[in-house]
């Protein structure tokens, strides 16, 4: 039986378990995941609880996980099971934008949504929404049944996470929005979690849209730049394809040639040549200063203001190379009533925050200034302050703050990954400046002083100010100079890393080499995938590329032939909607082989010493189910809409790439609208007609 470690909660009879947000989706918790992927979905399903049929033919399923305990804050994980019936449009458009158009379009889709605030609160107001979000706005005057419910959450943007699969295991990252969109959860909680069930549940291969901004900044340029690499190139997502016939070998150039771009020939040229970008040398010279390193590229300096953004806490203010810091709120110590105004919802009176402040200070003292962890400043605060909660609240608010003549650092250690604390004396080497609320390296020459304060200080605002003005005058938009010609490859080089949205993770490796494996159970698992035999409603050139990707065939270590083709049957037909007639006639060239008989009742394990490697089996569509027919085009199978026409656009892009597209009037074949030279904030023409045709048009001989 499976040890599953859930946390009750009578409070809430509905959704009696809860999970805990940080470990869900590990094996084991809630569940071991060994089989293939829908297995798996259908194995964790199980420990979810079931939400009312609102009649759209989607089941749903929701968990309840526990993000933390002090101040409890519980989320909501919905699962909705979409089949090809219940969907609008069978072709799915990511698919067809990643450069997935081939794969054949599957019988079942699995939406995972952790639903913002404004969705639950959308979908509360309409009727019969389902059973868990009614609890989570406590209104349970709602007794109708309405059939909106589940589709709105799907079609609903702005959600914490909305991730989908396919049921053959492909899937798209549809959003992430992290706390500064209102969440509640940071991008980087999102995306480990994320992560976690995309392991678990054995997805292969997840695609996403990198497009996230942050004050006008596309940020997977500044972190391209930056670390040559998306942000979320941090849990393995890498180049899937490129907008505009970008290439993954011009991705990678592009991104070297901007990073490798040297800071003294900017300063050099931009600086003497061009006064509209005088700030250029005075920024890099300001951070220059302040990293109390050298930074030599574009590259380096990208990346050493990212670090410092993240060091840095809000609305706080670091001097030169020296760590200290301190909140613009209050400049000589941490007051209580300062955490009690950053915290609308503390239930605690200032004097009794300013005690457990001093407790845990006094406490950090004691340590001689060593690096302790959060636990034992806890406990040890524990024997004066009685009040869990109180010093839960202090402790999260008092980390990086000045209190007195320290400062209490707060870090989390990289090798342990446990949150410590330490106490650094300041009282020698900053004073306060109470009008300007910053700090400053205490000489005794009061105006190296104020040359020091004025010279390395710097706020998180600044510095964001700092990015996008190198972001805007360098990266995208340099004005033309005389003689800085080279200065035009660096947005070159930016538009071509910008063109690069569609990323993609491979979660499942390389099939085994021999194809088959022994499980733990002594029973054999095989690599498998089919082959359509052609006929006149066939194109050859698909079937060449149409092979559906290798499934895990479970079987006995004695099973035979006929019972491989029966379950490989099985298994296609389940997972794939235009092969739910599908028939296994033969095993590749196993019916021109001699060595093994053709009555099928010989063992699996003798043809996979004759075969060996992975298996092929061809077979063909039979009776189809719904709405194919044998005279049906075998595109429409496919994700790749038929109906989309013929994109032959001069950037050399032969797919939708997702990008605004353009259709000539004559040829009937589509281009990108910024290949054509139709700005984005301009209408399509009512008439288009591309170059080819014009110029047939203008060589066509005049009537008589």
């Amino acid at each position: 039986m499976l040890n599953v470690d859930v946390i009750g909660n009578k409070k809430r009879k509905r959704c009696g378990r809860v999970f805990r947000f940080k470990n869900f989706g590990e094996p084991g918790y809630p569940v071991m995941f060994t089989g293939p992927f829908r297995e798996n979905v259908n194995a964790l399903l199980e420990y979810a609880n079931s939400e009312s049929n609102l009649g759209m033919g989607m089941p749903m399923w929701s968990f309840q996980l526990e993000v933390h305990h002090h101040p409890p804050l519980h989320i909501f994980l919905f699962v909705i099971e979409e089949p090809i019936e219940a969907s609008l449009n069978r072709h799915c458009k990511h698919c067809q934008y990643v450069g997935w158009g081939h794969h054949f379009i599957c019988n079942k889709k699995y939406h995972f949504v952790l639903p913002s605030k404004e969705a639950l609160a959308t979908c509360s107001s309409c009727e019969g929404c389902c059973d868990a979000i009614a609890t989570i706005n406590n209104n349970n005057n709602n007794n109708n049944s309405n059939n909106n419910g589940k589709s709105k959450l799907i079609e609903l943007q702005g959600h914490m996470m909305h991730g989908v699969f396919h049921s053959n295991g492909f899937g798209h990252l549809l959003c992430v929005n992290g706390l500064e969109t209102g969440s509640n959860l940071a991008g980087n909680q999102i995306m480990d979690f994320w992560n976690r069930l995309c392991i678990g549940l054995q997805a292969r291969k997840v695609s996403l849209n990198d497009t996230s901004q942050k004050r006008g900044m596309e940020l997977r340029l500044i972190n391209g730049i930056a670390y040559s690499e998306p942000w979320f190139g941090r849990w393995g997502y890498k180049f899937g394809r490129g907008s505009f016939g970008v290439t993954q070998s011009m991705y990678q150039k592009a991104i070297e040639a901007i990073r490798s771009m040297p800071l003294y020939l900017l300063i050099h040229h931009i600086g003497a040549n061009n006064f509209n970008h005088h700030e250029v040398p005075v920024i890099f010279s300001r951070y220059q200063t302040l990293s109390g390193q050298s930074l030599v590229t574009l590259g380096d300096l990208f990346r050493y203001m990212l670090e410092l953004k993240s060091r840095l806490p809000r609305e706080t203010r670091v001097i030169g190379n020296n760590n200290y810091s301190c909140s613009y709120n209050n400049t000589s110590s941490t007051s209580a009533s300062a955490l009690v105004e950053s915290n609308n919802n503390c239930r605690w009176s200032p004097k009794r925050i300013e005690m457990a402040t001093r407790v845990i200070v006094e406490a950090l003292k004691r340590t001689e200034f060593r690096w302790i962890s959060r636990q034992e400043v806890r406990d040890a605060a524990r024997a004066y302050i009685g009040d869990t909660g109180l010093l839960d609240f202090v402790l999260k608010s008092l980390g990086n703050h000045v209190v007195g003549n320290y400062l209490v650092r707060r870090s989390l250690n990289p090798v342990t990954k446990v949150l410590e604390y330490c106490l650094e004396d300041i009282s020698n080497h900053v004073y306060h400046n109470c009008n300007e609320g910053s700090l400053a390296i205490n000489n005794s020459n009061s105006n190296n002083n104020n040359k020091i304060k004025d010279k390395y200080k710097i706020s998180r605002a600044q510095l964001m100010k700092d990015m996008l003005y190198l972001y805007k005058y360098i990266l995208i938009d340099p004005k033309p100079m005389m003689g800085l010609e080279f200065l035009s490859a660096i947005p070159l080089a930016a538009r071509i890393i910008l063109d690069t949205k569609f990323l993609v993770k491979d979660y499942s490796g390389e099939v085994p080499t021999f194809g088959v494996e022994l499980g733990s159970d002594g029973k054999l698992n095989l690599y498998c995938t089919i082959l359509l035999r052609n006929n006149s409603c066939i194109d050859e050139e698909f079937l060449s590329k149409a092979m559906p990707p290798y499934e895990c065939i479970t079987l006995g270590s004695n099973a035979t032939i006929n019972e491989l083709k029966l379950e490989v049957e099985r298994n296609f037909r389940e997972i794939y909607w235009g092969l739910r007639g599908f028939v296994v006639e033969s095993i590749g060239n196993f019916s021109a082989n001699n060595i093994i008989s053709n009555n099928g009742k010989d063992m699996v394990l003798g043809l996979i010493e004759v075969m060996g490697g992975k298996i092929v089996l061809e077979g063909w569509i039979g009776e189809i189910i719904g709405m194919m027919n044998n005279n049906m085009m075998i595109g429409q199978m496919c994700e790749n809409d038929p109906k989309n026409g013929i994109v032959e656009c001069t950037c050399g892009t032969k797919e939708d790439d997702g990008e605004r597209l353009v259709c000539c009037d004559i040829c009937e074949t589509w281009q990108h609208t910024r290949c054509v030279r139709i700005p984005n904030d301009e209408e399509i023409p009512h008439i288009f007609l591309c170059k080819r045709c014009e110029q047939e048009i203008v060589m066509f001989p005049s009537l008589p």
